[in-house]
């Protein structure tokens, strides 16, 4: 039996009456008051019998999971605690240890699977909990706990947190990982509420929950803020939030600094914390009011604890050693070990480590993650840190034999691997990179690294390789030629899968089932040949098919779609696509003289900020700068070669026209070289835009105002658009005006937001042209655009539609050296060549970018 001693030691389990009838479980549908849950403890205790005896409890955030835990700490029963999902993990420690009682949960209650009517083990009287180390599920290797550890760590937390009764925390984590059992602890020392679930952040109900019982916080792993942006937290009202926890590894400094601020404005604290296992759970936390200004440190100790930075020889940083009364008894491998008192009494973390100039600790590396590959010394997290700085995620593991490394998403692994090689000096044949569809992580969110190292026995086809999480993130990085004979091409109908469509026009052969058309490189010009394409091959494209993963835009079944006789006749095709097509012909027959329609540069000028919204703002900042810039690169290159041309067989044009710079440069007075304005237009606001949300305060604010956003701009147009500020640049920053609308466009999700970008199209325009009938096509091409997603079109008009919608900007550049040798034969003949030989330079375009991206892909 446990003694008296053993009680007072883990108050919180063994005291819960003392609370009363204040609400400790707020489960969906329940609510258990502490007099209520002590109750339920003691009486479940009684099942576990007087004698002390091992336990192994398969957990998950349920109400008899905590009961069955609270009950074996408070009758001094040692626990073994694993997750419920993990039937493995508790067979191998099963067969390890020998429990004396097994208890599962099942059916809304614990089951007991009493395996002796004693116990076969000797158990030392401190002994409380034994927890696997991180990222160990299954390994017989433990973390020995003792009441008076867990009892330490869950008053340090609650003092640095300042819980109070008050308090609510939501259960994002399982309860089996010692940060998740932290909460538990730690909230119930203070007589706080749990609304205990099982919900993922991304759930609707976990939310609806969170508001529903006052939830005052919730702690976060890294890879849960990636959940966050995915669910839009930065954006809901959760009037009852006072603080964020993370732990379970590093948080980027720029998401550390813009989580911090956005608690600053939204009214909760974020507390960045740093522990391990061994240290029960906390070792050290970031005040919340240093967080943005040191996002990089883990803060300072913990009430009751210390460190201290011990050299290691060879290297500039020292290990970072704690001690602290929740430090471990120590490590059990054998059921022997857990007869075994304190045998550390120090933790000594394996990180790396200094103290700032502010008193702060940051951690620099881990001290077990090098290997040395041939003759030098690599650091994993170096590895991770050079790819993220390319704007990677990426995960690595390795031997002395070489580095292999998991990079999520879809990339040119040949060019990493040479990147990467060459940035730490290794040969290319020592550096093995996978691209996977998402990294392996284990149940608590980490990064699973066997499962990392084990991508490379499977890649040389061991089939004695392990089954890991790796299973689940399987390589995609296959060419379509690698498939097995029996490996079906695609799930698609017909020949022209939605892969296919990829493959064919974004030049990509490495296309996982996650991937959508934006996150590909997809942009403007290539949006319409795919689009037209797509429509074909499915027979009806949504509306947001351009940020639609490959697996949900795949029909279920083989077969096209049965179309009645009318969507035989017409298809829906993308309003924007449209006015693209519809305007490079009214421009070039304006200009050339066959009938005067103006307006429509200034309706694709929206149209161009209405694309960048949809196809440039999405993913990460780093990636998200990459693909504006090559966005901007597929429309200056076309252009500065065709006006190098053009400056070389006519007098019309100057060298500032081959370098786009003749708005800054050139001639106020319009002349033959403002004939490419347009294209200098575009170039300059796409340049200035990529610009500005290159910042990370401006392209954290667009994530979090998506709408508001491009109004401020817009705001600062009008500036320009009503001279009030003189832009000492012709026709460009007007233009802005715009732009921004068109992106403010993209951006309506629903009739309010559709009715203020129509009122303010409506209200702006007119005046600026002192032209009526141009105010008027500008305003209903705008209006389309925020109203009519799809216009219904013959599809006998189908090819020319795509033709001239992805050859406009070629059209454009072509046209004017085209048209005037053949006005005196025709004007519709001159219209008809300027429109065939823009689409030959279009396709001539495309084929040279093509041959240089496969050569790309050859080097």
């Amino acid at each position: 039996m446990t003694t008296q001693l053993d009680f007072a030691r883990v108050s919180f389990a063994a005291d819960l009456a003392r609370y009363g009838n204040r609400p400790a479980i707020l489960a969906d549908g329940l609510t258990l008051t502490y007099r209520e849950l002590a109750a339920r403890v003691d009486s479940f205790a009684r099942r576990l019998g007087t004698e002390r005896r091992l336990i192994a409890l398969a957990a998950s955030n349920d109400v008899e999971s905590l009961v069955a835990y609270l009950a074996a700490l408070a009758s001094g029963h040692p626990l073994i605690l694993l997750p419920e999902d993990k039937p493995a993990a508790l067979e191998s420690l099963v067969a390890a240890y020998d429990p004396d009682v097994v208890v599962r949960s099942a059916n809304g209650e614990c089951v007991l699977d009493e395996r002796r009517p004693g116990t076969g083990h000797t158990l030392h009287p401190d002994l409380a909990l034994l927890l696997s180390t991180s990222g160990s599920t299954g390994s017989p290797k433990l973390v020995r706990l003792s009441h008076a550890n867990l009892q330490a760590n869950a008053e340090s937390i609650a003092t640095y947190l300042r819980i109070t009764a008050e308090d609510r925390a939501a259960t994002t984590l399982p309860m089996s990982y010692c940060y998740g059992l932290s909460v538990i602890n730690s909230h119930l020392l203070r007589g706080a509420g749990l609304v205990l679930t099982g919900l993922s952040v991304v759930d609707p109900c976990f939310w609806e929950l969170f508001r529903r019982e006052g939830a005052t916080a919730f702690a976060a792993v890294p890879y849960t803020f990636e959940l966050l942006e995915r669910v839009g937290f930065a954006d809901m009202d959760l009037p009852s939030l006072r603080y964020v926890t993370q732990a379970g590894g590093r948080l980027a400094p720029e998401s550390v600094r813009h989580y911090a601020e956005l608690g600053r404005r939204q009214g909760w604290e974020l507390f960045v914390m740093y522990g391990q296992t061994e240290a029960t759970a906390r070792m050290a936390y970031l005040p919340p009011d240093l967080a943005a200004a040191h996002p990089g440190a883990i803060g300072v100790p913990v009430p009751g604890g210390d460190f201290l930075i011990e050299p290691v020889p060879g290297l500039a940083d020292g290990e970072l050693v704690y001690t602290g009364p929740n430090v471990m008894l120590g490590y059990a491998e054998t059921p022997e070990d857990l007869a075994q008192g304190r045998t550390v009494t120090e933790l000594r973390t394996g990180d790396l480590a200094v103290k700032n100039a502010a008193g702060l600790y940051e951690v620099r590396g881990r001290r077990s993650r090098f290997v040395k590959i041939v003759g030098l010394r690599v650091d994993l997290g170096q590895v991770e840190r050079l790819l993220a700085d390319l704007g990677v995620h990426a995960a690595s593991a390795g031997t002395d034999q070489g580095l292999v490394v998991a990079v999520e998403g879809t990339h040119d692994t040949r060019l990493l691997t040479k990147v990467l090689a060459q940035g730490l000096g290794l040969p290319r044949a020592a550096v093995d990179i996978h691209a996977v569809a998402e990294l392996p992580r284990l149940a608590t969110g980490k990064v699973d690294y066997p499962a990392v190292a084990a991508l490379s026995a499977k890649a040389a086809g061991n089939a004695a390789a392990p089954a890991t999480a790796a299973d689940k993130a399987a390589p995609h990085n296959r060419t379509p030629d690698s498939r097995s004979p029996q490996e079906p091409q695609g799930t698609g109908a017909g020949p022209d899968t939605v892969r296919r469509i990829y493959e064919d026009t974004l030049e990509q052969t490495d296309i996982a089932d996650t991937d959508t058309f934006v996150s590909l490189g997809g942009d403007s010009l290539s949006f319409v040949a795919a689009s037209v394409r797509l429509e074909q091959a499915l027979g009806h494209l949504p509306p947001d098919w351009h940020v639609t993963p490959v697996r949900d835009l795949e029909p279920r079944r083989p077969g096209r779609p049965a179309r009645t006789r009318l969507a035989r006749l017409f298809a829906p095709t993308d309003t924007s696509l449209v006015l693209r097509a519809v305007g490079i012909f009214l421009i070039a027959g304006t200009h050339i003289g066959l009938f005067n329609w103006q307006g429509m540069a200034h309706v694709l000028i929206a149209a161009a900020g209405f694309n960048f919204a949809r196809f440039q703002l999405s993913g990460e900042r780093l990636p998200r700068l990459r693909r504006q810039l090559t966005s901007v690169a597929r429309i200056a290159v076309p252009s500065m070669v065709f006006i190098a041309f053009a400056y070389l067989v006519t007098d019309h044009y100057g060298l500032v026209n081959i370098v786009l710079l003749n708005a800054i440069l050139g001639p106020e007075q319009v002349t033959t070289q403002w004939h490419f304005w347009f294209i200098e237009v575009i170039v300059y606001i796409l340049l200035a835009m990529t610009a500005l949300l290159s910042i990370p305060w401006l392209h954290r604010a667009e994530r979090r105002f998506p709408f508001i956003f491009p109004l401020i701009l817009f705001g600062g147009g009008l500036l320009t658009r009503y001279e009030l500020v003189e832009p000492g640049v012709p026709y460009t920053v007007p233009a802005l005006w715009l732009f921004a609308l068109g992106w403010a466009v993209a951006r309506s999700r629903n009739l309010a937001q559709r009715c203020i970008v129509s009122a303010l199209a409506v209200l702006t325009v007119p005046g600026f042209f002192e032209d009526a009938n141009r105010d008027v096509t500008v305003i209903a091409g705008i209006l389309l655009l925020a109203w009519l997603p799809a216009l219904p079109m013959p599809r006998a008009l189908g090819r020319v539609t795509v033709l001239l919608a992805s050859a406009s900007m070629h059209i454009y550049l072509v046209h004017w050296l085209v048209y005037p040798p053949l006005a005196g034969l025709g004007l519709p003949l001159a219209l008809a060549a300027s429109l065939a030989a823009g689409v030959a330079y279009w396709a001539l375009c495309n084929r040279v970018a093509g041959a240089a991206q496969r050569l790309r892909a050859r080097t």
